[in-house]
């Protein structure tokens, strides 16, 4: 090993930091001066490297489509094991579901129950929000030989949206759950509790009129009541949500900014409609 004197050593870690100024500079220079002499130098550093960095991408590629390949296994185990587990909930309700059919049929029969009348359907398309006398209300189009009458009820997939209070020859009008107008008798599913559903021209309609001692629950269903024969019992609405100042509201089911298509059920119930909607006899000509 070759020994330095202090002095040299001194000297050359003086001289480094210019020399490797001057180095740069020159390189810079140089790539100014001849752009091709530059490039070419570069495609042919590339060239040398392309086929080891091929060659190193194989086995990396390979050990990452092997990793890839364990977690997707291991995810489908998982996967599966649920798939069983939900599997064997289902069969169990299955079970018990068969179990309270047959229990129901029996009550039934020693009751001597008379069964529901059958419900006829009819679905229409949304076609405008329909204003008018109405804040919150849709028009239906019709397709001819289509009778809707007024009190019918409309329903989408997933629940109450509205009942209908006029009817032309091609169109009909819904008067929405949430119209400040609305105002429908429910019951609260835990405590079988009635209570007034009350539009307000907002989201979430409000809960009113509910006993004393009886306050709704954070969650709880609420679905349609029978009171006045304006709606058959039991059609899901929503869930009660209590807001920060303090008011039961109910988060409907029926997505009331998406409708596309209503179905219109009859109940064959006639209940308490509007004024608007009720039709007026003709004056009698005086004589």
């Amino acid at each position: 090993m070759i020994r330095l004197s202090i002095p040299l050593r001194q000297a050359l870690s003086r001289l480094s930091l210019p020399v490797l100024v001057a180095l740069a500079f020159g390189t810079m220079l140089i790539g100014k001066a001849d752009t091709l002499l530059v490039e070419r130098a570069r495609m042919a550093l590339s060239d040398t490297l392309a086929p080891i960095y091929a060659v190193v991408a194989e086995p990396l590629g390979a050990v990452r489509d092997a990793v890839q390949e364990a977690h997707a296994l291991w995810a489908i185990r998982a996967e599966n094991l649920r798939l069983r587990e939900e599997n064997e909930r289902l069969h169990r309700w299955q079970a018990a579901a068969l179990s309270l059919d047959a229990e129901n049929a029996l009550l039934r029969r020693q009751l001597n129950v008379i069964p529901e009348a059958p419900t006829s359907l009819r679905t229409a398309r949304v076609v405008a929000d329909a204003g008018g006398t109405y804040a919150r209300a849709v028009l239906l189009a019709l397709a001819p030989g289509v009778e809707i009458r007024k009190g019918q009820v409309a329903l989408d997939e997933r629940g109450l949206a509205g009942r209908v209070t006029e009817v032309g020859s091609r169109s009909a009008r819904v008067l929405l759950v949430t119209d400040m107008n609305s105002r429908i008798p429910v019951t609260l599913e835990g405590s079988r509790a009635r209570a007034i559903l009350s539009g307000t021209n907002g989201d979430n309609p409000r809960l009113q009129h509910w006993p004393e001692g009886t306050r709704p629950q954070e969650g709880e269903r609420v679905v349609t009541s029978a009171e006045a024969s304006v709606f058959p019992a039991g059609l899901p609405v929503g869930t009660v949500h209590w807001t920060e100042g303090g008011t039961a509201e109910v988060q409907l089911f029926a997505r009331l900014d998406r409708l596309d298509v209503l179905r219109i059920f009859d109940f064959g119930l006639s209940g308490i409609l509007p004024p608007e909607s009720v039709a007026r006899p003709e004056p009698r000509p005086r004589r």
